[in-house]
């Protein structure tokens, strides 16, 4: 293995892992009132093209690691779109 495939490998270990304490969070509590729609939409988006990159180029771990992320991404997207207005938790205030 060379020095640039454990970089990319590390990377996108790591970034595809970053969605799985929000996603399990997410889940768990099925709070979503903190999460910003914009955000997981750009993500969403950003993974599909990703996977999509990864399908014209023939390249398996780019594709793979995209799907895990687009797919975690799906479920909190999912959670904060079918979220009924009462049952998002507010935001505590501090002051």
């Amino acid at each position: 293995m060379t020095t640039v495939t454990i970089i990319g490998s590390l990377a996108a270990f790591l970034t595809t892992i970053a969605y799985v304490p929000q996603a399990y969070q997410t889940i768990k509590t099925r709070d979503t009132s903190a999460l910003s729609l914009p955000t997981f939409l750009i993500l969403f988006l950003g993974t599909c093209l990703w996977g999509t990159y990864a399908v014209l180029i023939h390249d398996i771990p780019i594709l793979m690691t995209n799907l895990i992320s687009g797919g975690l991404a799906t479920i909190i997207l999912y959670l904060k779109l079918t979220a009924k207005p009462g049952e998002e938790k507010p935001v505590a205030r501090t002051l």
